[in-house]
């Protein structure tokens, strides 16, 4: 087998005689997670492939391979995946033996990187927000007399009111919701921004209109589902019995979407992130502050935040509205 070159993973073993201690040799090895690993270790092996076709040694690289390879891939992948590729290919070569020859590092690259990114526009294209008054009407079309419609009410008022992805919502157990007199707490126990595995926890009130309060909904799902224990959101059998099996991340995509096409939306724009764009642009548009909106999302950076916000603005200060007044 051809040595792929990806130092990332045994960073540790192939430092252990560098003179670093064993507790700063252990403090090194936690600084990245493991899905961070396999994610680089999956973007190193795509430079390697495309080093092999093209013949081109990929490992000592020079700076004019890595500026071709991400041309290339500008052809069909998103800014933010060349951003991650090249993140990939530096932080492996800060692993190596080569940390000083890193090809990342030269003029060339940083400004291929800055003219792809103009080039294809730095905005991403995410899924369209749901807002609340369309969680009430899929609601409102609803059978709750229907054990999967109980299900998926609860899906997407918890998704919503939580800001959650759908990785969040998928890896949900009973016990990671508890009970206070003012609503629940629900704890996150994995997360995409939780390196760390520290656990997050979210905090979910009652709201007055009972027919749109989330924590009934979660209630009458478990109570109907016969759930004690394990995960929160299942899969039903054939017979139409509830499963052991945890809903998957993509089945609580392709619910949302269901939902949304059910009230003539088009679902191709629509997905779980739907429900976590559309929690914080609607409370932009209520007026919520930054810090509390960010609090409920649990984004570390302002910068998706504020986008949100924007698009927020773009309606609360239209002059438009000020002159005719919304009819909505």
């Amino acid at each position: 087998m051809v040595d792929n070159h990806f130092f990332l993973r045994n960073f540790v073993e192939k430092n252990i005689s560098s003179g670093l201690s064993d507790k700063s040799l252990n403090a090194l090895a936690v600084t990245k997670s493991k899905n961070t690993i396999n994610a680089y270790e999956s973007d190193w092996n795509d430079f390697c492939d495309w080093c092999r076709y093209h013949h081109k040694s990929s490992y000592p690289a020079s700076p004019e391979t890595v500026v071709n390879y991400i041309n290339d891939l500008a052809d069909f992948a998103k800014a933010a995946t060349i951003r991650r590729r090249i993140s990939a290919i530096s932080e492996n070569y800060n692993a190596s033996d080569e940390r000083d020859n890193n090809p990342c590092r030269a003029w060339i690259v940083k400004e291929a990187l800055i003219g792809l990114t103009r080039l294809k526009g730095s905005m991403q294209k995410g899924k369209t927000p749901i807002y609340w008054e369309e969680i009430e009407e899929i609601i409102s079309h609803m059978d709750l007399s229907s054990p999967v419609h109980m299900r998926d009410k609860a899906i997407l008022l918890l998704g919503f009111m939580g800001a959650f992805r759908r990785s969040e919502l998928s890896g949900l157990d009973v016990e990671d919701l508890k009970k206070y007199p003012q609503g629940i707490v629900v704890t996150i126990r994995h997360s995409k921004t939780d390196q760390t595995s520290e656990g997050q926890q979210i905090g979910i009130p009652y709201i007055h209109d009972e027919s749109m309060d989330c924590i009934g909904a979660i209630h009458n799902w478990i109570q109907v589902s016969g759930i004690q224990s394990g995960p929160l959101f299942r899969s039903f059998l054939k017979n139409g019995k509830v499963s052991s099996r945890r809903l998957s991340d993509k089945s609580i995509n392709l619910i949302v979407k269901k939902y949304a096409a059910s009230i003539g939306l088009d679902p191709d724009f629509y997905g779980a992130h739907s429900l976590r764009h559309g929690f914080a642009t609607y409370a932009a548009l209520k007026g919520v502050e930054e810090r509390l909106i960010m609090k409920q999302t649990r984004h570390h950076s302002v910068e998706m935040v504020r986008r949100y916000i924007n698009e927020a603005d773009l309606f609360t200060n239209n002059p438009i509205d000020k002159i005719f007044g919304s009819s909505r």
